[in-house]
């Protein structure tokens, strides 16, 4: 699949809308008609300030959720009505996921962390704690791979939760806010790690942060506000996506109306 510059697109959403409802007559869209491109191979932030939408796209793209309405391609397939376990399989194929918190279980050690996510995908033990050996040399653990979390540094944890995301070779790794308990000079290090495993890999990263250093770091920045997209990052302009909004808005209401 490629985009209108014939460049090679990894993920696709089209118009996508996402309301929570919180209470009976208590509601928040967190997409709104949003539309967004990732490039096979590229290192892309998204930005915004809170309740802009960017974890929501992450997590849709990611097939942790499904839309309310638009499309989600990956690989040129489209996946936003395929079944949960259609979505786990994807999940288990394609994608890597680092999250803030690492995520850690904190009674194994770095190497039996990496090797369990490898086992989740489907290798037998003494492989997975082969491939968990090769991915801690990949990211600078190769002296650290038998402590426990709680013998590790923060950047040393997060290290190790980068290595776990990248067990089952995927496509695209997301992270949501990865550096977001990092010190700024950990954080820069944590980056530049990340920037190397692109470049090297051909790993496509897509991440969602607060910080514009770590945006600075990537090959473009999306922006959204308020649920849409308000720059792609790459000087492309944004079509005038308030008649769409009110679209949804309308058939949103409209069907809760005709269901109460």
């Amino acid at each position: 699949m490629s985009d209108a510059m014939g460049r090679d697109v990894i993920i696709r959403g089209v118009e996508l809308s996402k309301r929570y409802r919180l209470g009976k007559d208590n509601y928040v869209d967190a997409l709104r008609c949003a539309t967004l491109d990732i490039m096979r191979g590229e290192m892309a932030a998204i930005m915004g300030p809170s309740g802009s939408g960017k974890s929501t796209f992450m997590h849709i793209a990611g097939c942790l959720d499904t839309p309310d309405s638009g499309e989600v391609w990956m690989d040129g397939e489209r996946i936003d009505s395929l079944s949960g376990q259609e979505l786990v399989q994807i999940r288990r194929a394609k994608i890597g996921f680092i999250f803030q918190g690492f995520n850690l279980i904190p009674t194994l050690s770095a190497e039996e962390n990496v090797a369990l996510a490898a086992e989740y995908a489907g290798l037998s033990r003494s492989r997975a704690l082969m491939r968990g050996r090769e991915l801690l040399e990949v990211v600078g653990l190769g002296d650290r791979m038998r402590h426990v979390p709680s013998e590790l540094s923060g950047g040393q944890q997060q290290r190790v939760a980068i290595a776990r995301a990248l067990v089952n070779d995927p496509s695209i790794v997301m992270g949501d806010e990865p550096t977001g308990d990092l010190d700024t000079t950990t954080s820069a290090e944590i980056v530049a790690m990340m920037r190397r495993v692109n470049a090297e890999r051909g790993t496509t990263f897509l991440i969602v942060t607060h910080n514009p250093e770590v945006a600075e770091a990537c090959d473009r920045t999306v922006t959204m506000r308020d649920g849409v997209v308000v720059d792609h990052g790459d000087g492309r302009p944004i079509p005038d996506a308030a008649a769409s909004q009110a679209e949804v808005a309308n058939s949103t209401d409209d069907k809760e109306t005709a269901n109460a």
